[in-house]
């Protein structure tokens, strides 16, 4: 089996699994906004922006998806596909953090997200230290993120 199939699975990963955190995280942060501007519709700002907080990541899987394809030569047209095993397996490798940190930190930032709409729902004069909660969980698939980049920038 050729290297280019295991490259391809590597930004198809990030791209998928990031993807599939955020759109867990996106819909359970606006099911809780849509409720709380049911009730209170000038509070419409501040909860949309605590649900677009767990998009990010499908955002970085898309991004390093992208890099990974362009370094493999997809996106110009001279794709590698005589490429080794072993570079596709770092290919791969270099996707996965992304991929899997995205997925995991998308839905635990869209339930800290729904959180953080409770804290607006009430108090909405706390919507600085609400945003708060959401914004550490980003902090880790920011660190993916740099992993991600950096590894596939290194093939």
């Amino acid at each position: 089996m050729s290297g280019i199939v295991f490259a391809l699975l590597g930004a198809a990963l990030a791209v998928i699994l990031a993807g599939m955190g955020s759109a867990y995280g996106v819909g359970v942060a606006g099911q809780a906004a849509a409720g709380v501007v049911t009730e209170d519709p000038s509070k419409f700002a501040k909860v949309l922006i605590l649900q677009l907080l767990p998009g990010t990541q499908g955002i970085y899987g898309l991004l390093v998806g992208f890099i990974a394809l362009s370094k493999i030569g997809l996106l110009g047209g001279g794709a590698q596909m005589d490429m080794s095993l072993a570079t596709g397996l770092l290919y791969l490798a270099a996707c996965l953090p992304i991929g899997v940190v995205g997925l995991v930190s998308g839905r635990h930032q869209g339930r800290t997200s729904v959180a953080a709409i409770g804290i607006v729902a009430k108090k909405p004069d706390q919507f600085g230290k609400a945003m708060l909660f959401p914004a550490m969980v980003e902090t880790y698939a920011i660190l993916a993120l740099l992993v991600s980049i950096l590894a596939v920038s290194a093939l």
